[in-house]
């Protein structure tokens, strides 16, 4: 396979990667809110394991191509800290952006009978009152302000990026093996969202943010998705891309350097003048990555 076709590969993708966890996630979304009674509204761990499930699922189905970055904030976190292609950020991030349309899409296919139900029910409309927006991107809940919630997300995506760096190093002996790292970081994205998600909907992701809310201000939103009440738009891609970068640096500047397998590689290739490549990718299953000189 050449080089180019590779790569389109790889964009393809995390096209599908984002727009499989939109299509889990805003659609348990959909139920949490749409409905009366809900089956969620008493059950809100469900809707954290679909969404985490989501995720899983997304890795298992793309993490060979493109190791699932499925998050801007991976993406970066990646290029900063392991080694993954500067040349790819931006359209990798592109496609994660289109994927997260693309799965808001499908789901408002799905669900636009009962999205205009719910608005008529409630007097609601989509551009002046934002009915029923929260079924495709976040905003605050009561009592969080817009700065407040930039806090909210910048902690919670570190937190993210801090456990899938723990959870795929190659020098931790305590990380899950072969595949089965998909769930664990799935397991994550639902333990942050069961701990926090009430804050502001935890979107710890800008694609899965900004995606949805970019169709939903094509479809009728308007303003009420891009600016969004106090200017909201932007804290859900600053904030993550933020905390990407502080989770992925905690983790290897300060706790990877005292992994027993690292300080052990460290010193037995130290002889021969070259270390092991970092994994790029958040999962995959290409054979370990190969040695190269050290600088």
């Amino acid at each position: 396979m050449s080089e180019k076709k590779r790569y389109i590969g790889e964009l393809i993708s995390e096209f599908f990667a984002v727009a499989i966890i939109i299509l889990f996630g805003d659609g348990v979304a959909a139920m949490y809110t749409l409905y009366d009674p809900s089956p969620y509204k008493t059950a809100y761990w469900g809707v954290c394991i679909v969404w985490g499930l989501g995720v899983t699922v997304a890795i298992y189905a793309t993490g060979a191509i493109s190791g699932t970055h499925a998050n801007p904030a991976v993406t970066l976190a990646l290029a900063l800290f392991r080694g993954f292609s500067w040349k790819k950020v931006l359209l990798y991030m592109g496609a994660q952006i289109l994927g997260g349309l693309a799965g808001a899409a499908l789901v408002y296919s799905l669900y636009v009978p009962v999205i205009n139900h719910y608005n008529e029910v409630h007097h609601l409309t989509r551009a002046i009152d934002g009915g029923a927006a929260g079924v495709f991107f976040t905003h605050p809940a009561d009592f969080i302000t817009v700065s407040h919630a930039f806090w909210d997300e910048l902690v919670l995506t570190a937190m993210l990026v801090f456990g899938i760096f723990a959870i795929t190093c190659q020098y931790n002996t305590q990380a899950p093996q072969a595949n089965s790292s998909a769930l664990i970081i799935g397991l994550l994205v639902a333990t942050i969202g069961a701990s926090c998600g009430y804050l502001d909907a935890w979107a710890i992701n800008p694609a899965r943010d900004f995606g949805p809310r970019l169709f939903c201000f094509l479809a009728g939103w308007g303003s009420a998705a891009i600016p969004a009440p106090s200017n909201y738009w932007w804290v859900p891609i600053v904030a993550p891309l933020s905390g990407g970068v502080v989770g992925g640096g905690l983790y290897h500047y300060v706790l990877r350097p005292f992994m027993p397998n690292y300080i052990s590689k460290t010193i037995e290739l130290a002889k021969e003048g070259v270390n092991p490549a970092e994994p790029v990718l958040v999962v995959t299953n290409e054979p370990a990555p190969a040695v190269h000189r050290a600088s």
